[in-house]
């Protein structure tokens, strides 16, 4: 069993906690919504593919700044 006193990994993500991607997640979910209002209600095919991929491209970008801040507070835990 790993003590998190000794482990500055450990505690810099019980400081983060889990909430940290919940607008980026909505913003994904209404970009699928978004996607399939062009593509099946307006009928726009094209737009409808564009927009349908950039919930990948928000999701992938919120989890680059997250995994960033946790790196700084595992860097600010260990000096």
């Amino acid at each position: 069993m790993v003590d998190t006193d000794d482990d500055p990994a450990g505690e810099a993500f019980e400081e983060m906690g889990t909430d940290g991607l919940g607008l980026p997640v909505m913003a994904a979910l209404g970009s699928v919504a978004l996607a399939l209002y062009f593509y099946y209600v307006r009928g726009d095919k094209q737009r409808g593919q564009f927009v349908g991929l950039w919930p990948s491209t928000i999701l992938a970008l919120a989890s680059f700044f997250k995994l960033e801040e946790i790196k700084e507070g595992i860097e600010e835990l260990s000096d």
